[in-house]
Order: structure tokens, then C-alpha cells, then sequence
């Protein structure tokens, strides 16, 4: 933080900045608590309440947007992130905070200069031209163009670049915001249905953390390298250069990849480029960041994201070339290594329908709160497949009022005890995720993404096979017969049904019957062999396979 002493004006400045966050809030608060949770449950009242409601929310999302552009700090970045949630929030409050994505007040260009004086010194040992009209202005800096010193004495400019530059008294600003939205967080605690799911103000502290990383350019730079080596061998992927020797702390020079905005369709079809392909390639690139390597961009709102036109090209319309370019590295996730393995069990889970694994994944990863009925959610969890699968993402965003109401019936319970919560962890990565599903899905509203899910879905899977084969222990190979060795899930279920008392059988007299269950008999036991042949030939495979490998490290030692 700035290390300067804060004058008596600084101090006023900042603690009506304070009260003025802390008083939006809790009128919208208590806006939601008497029209959404007291009005709405009156009868007649309730109707009124129902049908005003998308009026009501334009006008809040309105009163934000309004607040946010003259506060600017923390409240614009919030208000981006909200925009891109097409596929929870209403589109009339989507609608009304897309503007934040490039409405945010400019900072004058003698205040940007005298933050690059105090960083780099003199601009002109560096720059042959800056121009004073940023080409982007952000919630915490700004960006301009610029033209290094060129290494030919005969030519005027050189290399072409991007100066990010931090916004004057920024860290100020952003320590005030915190400590107003941290009383905010305290305030939501008193509502047990959150405080039971979610601890505020924990998130608040981690979104701080990350907001201070991303006032540190130094440590945006690394991030922009980072994802430059995870991207290296993909030749639809751009991630802008850094030139380190032109950057500080608070400022940051970058190669200039400006293009065409990823949001602007129409712009990309004037193009020739299929926005399909980019929804494609976007979501290609997400899962190889998050279930490969761990680390992710994770702040991928549409004034972040850009197509570059791949020239020369003379084909047919929509089949341009193209290149995804990232920008904007100060906001990323990193995965530890032990969550990033149930975040592939999720994938598989997924990939092969197996409610039961996803739940089992689902409370490793800390989404159910204790006690939670794991029998019920596993139902649920394969009812909601059942319905969902093979969907486009429209489709599931907007389903059905029906059929909507026919899952709510018949998991009533599970809805009103909601054993559900929002682990710490993943602030940021259903933060990224659900920007990036609201961008796809302006792209390419008839995308199914569970071909996505399917094909990395088998990629984990087979590379989780491999280790699994190339690291043959006696535990493996018993992990590896085991599933051979126990009875089909179907079976298994009906076993449970048992046990619990919910198997009902129905009898009726039938001269056939007895010769229907002699002839079930005989093909539980043909399964039965084939479950034990199965796991026979298996396991001396694998034997095999062990003793060779003991046997090559007994002669390699030798």
C-alpha cells in the first residue's frame, strides 16, 4: 500500500467513500428482504411482488452501475464480473451493468504521466511516443499505446507496446472499498441460510488478497509468462509479451495485440471468422488450464478477451483463422494438486453419468455440509443428469417453467434444507467459469458443451489409466481387480433398496414364473462366472506384467 502520509481531505474523501458503500448495500439488502423474502409470500401481495420484479431489478442494477462508474475501485470490477453472469443472474440486470465492461471513467493523462515519472523516470529514455488517450480504461489502471525507442536510427518508432499504468491513490481506494464490503459480509452472516453455507467474510478476505496481488505488475508479468508457456505449443492461443525491462510494480509494459473485441459478433462475422469456433476454442482453452495445468486466468470478462484475424485469407465466410488473445494477468487461480485430482474425478463423474462418484467428489471437495442426506443428493444428482445431458447451454440456463417445477416437487426436501455450501477455494474458479459460460453462450447459444465434458472426460480418464498402469503396485492391483470382484451397481442398489425396506415386490400366480426365475437364476450365475473370469484374467495379466517389472529392475540392479 502507499506508504504516504493520508491528508485530513484523503481522510474525509475516503470515509464518505465508506459510508456511502456500506448505505447502498444495506438498502438493497433490505430491498430483497421485504419485496423477495416478506411481500412475496403474502397471497394477492405476493403476485404484485412476483410480476413488478424484473422493473425492480433493472432499477437497482441501475442505481449499482450509476455508483460504480463515479466510485469506480472495487464496485466497477464487482459490477463486471455480474454483467457476464448471463447464465444465473436476471438479463435485465446483465443488460444494465454490460456498460461497466467500457464505461469506466478515464484518469487525465498529466496524473497517468506523473506515475510513470515516479516509476520509470523520464518516458523518453524508453518511449519514442505515448499517446495521452488510453485505449482502455480499467477498474484499478489504464492502458495507452506506445512506441518504444526504435533500434534503427533511420526508422522513427519502434516495436509497438502496451503501458499499463496503476490509477493515482488506487491502493487507497481499494483498502476503503474492502473495509466496507468486509461490514457488509458480517451483515450477510446474520442470515442463517448464508451463514449455514458460506463464510463472507473468509471470502472477503481472499478476494483482498487477490485484489492486492493484482495491484502488484511485477507479479502480473509472471502470471502473463506463465500462461505464455502453458499456451506455447497452441497456435490459436496469444498471450502479449512483457518487456521487463520497462516495468515496475505499478507500471507494466506489454506487446500490443489489440484486435477485435470477443463479445462483438457482428465484428467477428464481418471477419469472416465463425464465433462457434471461438466459443470452441475459448472453452478448449479454459479446461486445458484448469484440469491440466492448474493455473487459470481468472478474470475473463469480455473487455479481456480478444479474436485476432489470422491474414492472409481468402476463403469462405466463417472459416478465417483466428487467435484467442488473452489480456489483463492480474487476477489468476491456481489449483492446488490435490483439488485439481477431484476436479478430474468431477470430469470423469460427469463423463460417465456416475452420480454416486460425483457425489462422493462433491463432499471430498467440501460442497455438503455435514449430516447431508448423500442417498437423496445421489438421486438428485442423477435425476438432474438425466435431464441435462445432451442440452445445449442455452437450454439449460432457461429451462422449462414445468419442468422446473416437477424436480422441485419431487426433491422438495433437499430444496428446503439445502445442505449445500460454497467451499473457500472456489471463489475464483466459479467466478472464471461462470464468466466464460456467459461468453460462450452470447457466441454460440446452440453450443452443447457436453461434447467439451465428453472428449477431456476420456482424456483424464485414459491418462489416469496410464499412471495408474505405469505405477504397478500390490495396492494397484488390487484397486485394479476390485471393481471386477464387486457386484454391478444395479444389483448393488437393489441390495441397498433392501436393507433400507424400500424394495416393495409385487407377486402374481403364473404358470411361467418358475421357469422365468429358474431361467434369471442360470444368468445371474453365467454373470456371476463372467464377473470372476473377467477378474481372473485381469488380475494374472497384471501379475504378469508386475513380475516382469520386478524381474527387469532385478536384472538392472544386477
Amino acid at each position: 500500500m502507499d506508504t504516504t502520509t493520508p491528508t485530513k481531505t484523503s481522510l474525509l474523501f475516503q470515509s464518505s467513500r465508506y459510508r456511502r458503500i456500506i448505505t447502498f448495500f444495506s438498502a438493497l439488502i433490505l430491498h430483497v428482504i421485504w419485496w423477495d423474502l416478506l411481500i412475496s409470500r403474502i397471497p394477492f401481495l405476493g403476485y404484485s411482488a412476483r410480476h413488478t420484479r424484473p422493473a425492480r431489478h433493472r432499477r437497482l442494477a441501475h442505481r449499482f452501475r450509476l455508483l460504480a462508474i463515479e466510485m469506480g475501485g472495487v464496485l466497477i470490477k464487482l459490477g463486471q464480473f455480474l454483467s457476464s453472469r448471463v447464465d444465473v443472474l436476471p438479463k435485465e440486470i446483465t443488460d444494465e451493468l454490460k456498460a461497466l465492461q467500457d464505461e469506466v471513467p478515464a484518469v487525465p493523462w498529466p496524473e497517468i504521466e506523473r506515475v510513470i515519472l515516479e516509476e520509470l523516470g523520464d518516458p523518453a529514455r524508453y518511449f519514442a511516443h505515448i499517446e495521452t488517450e488510453p485505449i482502455a480504461a480499467a477498474s484499478l489502471g489504464q492502458a495507452h499505446r506506445a512506441w518504444l525507442l526504435p533500434e534503427n536510427e533511420n526508422d522513427q518508432y519502434g516495436a509497438p507496446v502496451v503501458v499499463k499504468v496503476q490509477r493515482p491513490h488506487i491502493e487507497q481506494m481499494v483498502g476503503t472499498d474492502l473495509a466496507a464490503l468486509a461490514v457488509v459480509a458480517r451483515i450477510l452472516m446474520r442470515y442463517p441460510p448464508i451463514r449455514r453455507r458460506a463464510n463472507a467474510p473468509a471470502l472477503m478476505e481472499e478476494f483482498a488478497g487477490t485484489l492486492w496481488e493484482e495491484l502488484d505488475y511485477e507479479s502480473e508479468a509472471g502470471n502473463a509468462e506463465r500462461l505464455a508457456r502453458i499456451h506455447a505449443g497452441n497456435k490459436r492461443i496469444k498471450i502479449p509479451a512483457v518487456y521487463r525491462e520497462f516495468s515496475t510494480r505499478r507500471v507494466l509494459v506489454l506487446e500490443n495485440v489489440e484486435t477485435l473485441k470477443m463479445a462483438d459478433v457482428a465484428a467477428l462475422i464481418n471477419h469472416g471468422i465463425n464465433p462457434k469456433d471461438v466459443a470452441n476454442v475459448l472453452l478448449d482453452a479454459y479446461f486445458k488450464q484448469v484440469f491440466e495445468e492448474g493455473f487459470f486466468h481468472a478474470d475473463p470478462h469480455p473487455g479481456n478477451l480478444f479474436v485476432k484475424p489470422q491474414a492472409p485469407w481468402e476463403g469462405q465466410p466463417g472459416t478465417r483463422p483466428f487467435k484467442i488473445v488473452f489480456v489483463d494477468f492480474g487476477m489468476v487461480g491456481e489449483i492446488p494438486s490435490l483439488m485439481g485430482g477431484k476436479l478430474r474425478k468431477v470430469m470423469i463423474g460427469v463423463m460417465q453419468r456416475d452420480s454416486r462418484q460425483l457425489v462422493e467428489t462433491y463432499q471430498d471437495l467440501g460442497f455438503l455440509l455435514p449430516g447431508a442426506d448423500i442417498e437423496r443428493i445421489v438421486e438428485a444428482q442423477a435425476t438432474l443428469l438425466d435431464h441435462m445431458w445432451g442440452r445445449k447451454l442455452l437450454e439449460m440456463s432457461r429451462p422449462d417453467p414445468k419442468e422446473v417445477q416437477e424436480l422441485t416437487g419431487e426433491f422438495r426436501d433437499l430444496l428446503f434444507d439445502m445442505p449445500f455450501q460454497i467451499p473457500q477455494d472456489f471463489i475464483y474458479l466459479g467466478r472464471a467459469f461462470g464468466m466464460v459460460i456467459g461468453l460462450v453462450s452470447q457466441l454460440n447459444p446452440d453450443i452443447n458443451p457436453w461434447h467439451t465434458v465428453e472428449k477431456y472426460g476420456r482424456e483424464l480418464l485414459r491418462s489416469q489409466r496410464q499412471e495408474q498402469f505405469s505405477d504397478l503396485s500390490a495396492e494397484m492391483l488390487l484397486e485394479g481387480i476390485r471393481p471386477y470382484l464387486e457386484l454391478p451397481p444395479r444389483i448393488l442398489r437393489l441390495l441397498e433398496m433392501a436393507e433400507n425396506g424400500r424394495l416393495v415386490m409385487q407377486t402374481r400366480p403364473d404358470p411361467t414364473s418358475q421357469r422365468q426365475q429358474e431361467k434369471i437364476a442360470r444368468r445371474l450365475n453365467f454373470l456371476s462366472w463372467s464377473i470372476l473370469g473377467s477378474a481372473s484374467m485381469i488380475s494374472a495379466t497384471l501379475y504378469y506384467f508386475l513380475r516382469r517389472q520386478d524381474r527387469d529392475n532385478d536384472h538392472n540392479s544386477s
